[in-house]
């Protein structure tokens, strides 16, 4: 089962960016720790700062991949255009956040990609991946043809 963990703009920065808000931990440390309790998932990771290559990856994988988990970072909050592409893929699209966006500014209280998105998940920093795939581990066809 495939899936993209797909994050956005300043996320590259995570460790390193205010770690008190989001962690000392960076993604890319953190990826190898979910392949290894995934081993069931094959797990892509694209990262980008830039708007129209979000959009261009979830085009791309949208109809072959299993799903999508999503950080969007600040596009969350002003992206028509990234939530019409999640809107407009087959894979279901979880929608994770490593602060609680409902605990922050008022702008930040507002999603506009989560309605298209299948669930929220926010405000358990790098866990939030992890509850995001657990989602998609648990759609896993289960084995047939098992006697007792």
């Amino acid at each position: 089962m495939q899936i993209l963990i797909l994050n956005g703009p300043n996320l590259n920065l995570l460790g390193r960016r205010e770690p008190a808000l989001y962690g000392t931990r960076s993604f890319e440390e953190f990826l190898p720790e979910l392949r290894e309790t995934f081993p069931d998932l094959t797990l892509e990771y694209f990262q980008s700062n830039h708007e129209g290559e979000l959009i261009d990856k979830l085009h791309e994988v949208g109809y072959t991949y299993a799903g999508v988990v999503l950080n969007a970072g600040g596009y969350t909050h002003t992206s028509v255009a990234l939530a019409d592409a999640v809107a407009a893929i087959a894979a279901p699209v979880v929608e994770v956040h490593l602060s609680n966006i409902a605990a922050r500014e008022d702008f930040r209280k507002v999603s506009l990609i989560g309605r298209a998105c299948v669930g929220s998940i926010a405000g358990f920093k790098l866990e939030s991946y992890r509850l995001a795939l657990q989602y998609f581990q648990s759609l896993k066809p289960k084995r047939v043809g098992f006697k007792v």
